[in-house]
């Protein structure tokens, strides 16, 4: 009996971490999202797009979008933990933020490449900095998040 009480207690806490850290990435995305993309240089980049780009951004989505993003990140972090290369939990994480960069940033800047007439310094720019936001929240997963152990 012990021992069911010990493992619904560390599956509360790694539930617990999980909501915290989940919580705390979104933030985090938010963050950075804002610094990437408001900053001079982005909107000078970025004028390419000024054609298609609303008119004002919808912030309480945003920080929606970027709270769900940093929740569903943890747990798919949770989920492939033990498939991750690295001993570390901090080399784990940089192997999800570049697993993260490359189905994310790298796919969607290929695709913005194919589409748009978009300057290659925007593109560049683009992959730079989600390749500093993807190895941000990689590493924050890395020090803060184990699966529950069996």
């Amino acid at each position: 009996m012990a021992s069911v009480a010990t493992g619904w207690k560390e599956g509360a806490e790694t539930m617990r971490r999980y909501v915290i850290v989940g919580l705390a990435s979104g933030i985090l995305f938010g963050v950075l999202d804002a610094v990437i993309n408001a900053n001079p240089l982005a909107q000078r980049l970025y004028e390419a797009y000024r054609p298609i780009a609303r008119a004002s951004v919808n912030a309480p989505a945003g920080v929606a979008i970027d709270l769900v993003y940093g929740f569903v990140l943890a747990g798919i972090f949770l989920l492939l933990y033990a498939s991750l290369p690295g001993g570390a939990g901090w080399v784990k994480g940089i192997s999800f933020g570049l697993l993260a960069w490359f189905f994310g940033v790298v796919m969607a800047s290929v695709s913005s490449w194919v589409m748009f007439n978009v300057p290659a310094a925007a593109l560049a720019y683009t992959l730079l900095t989600g390749l500093g936001e993807m190895l941000a929240l990689g590493i924050l997963y890395g020090l803060t998040l184990r699966p529950k152990t069996l």
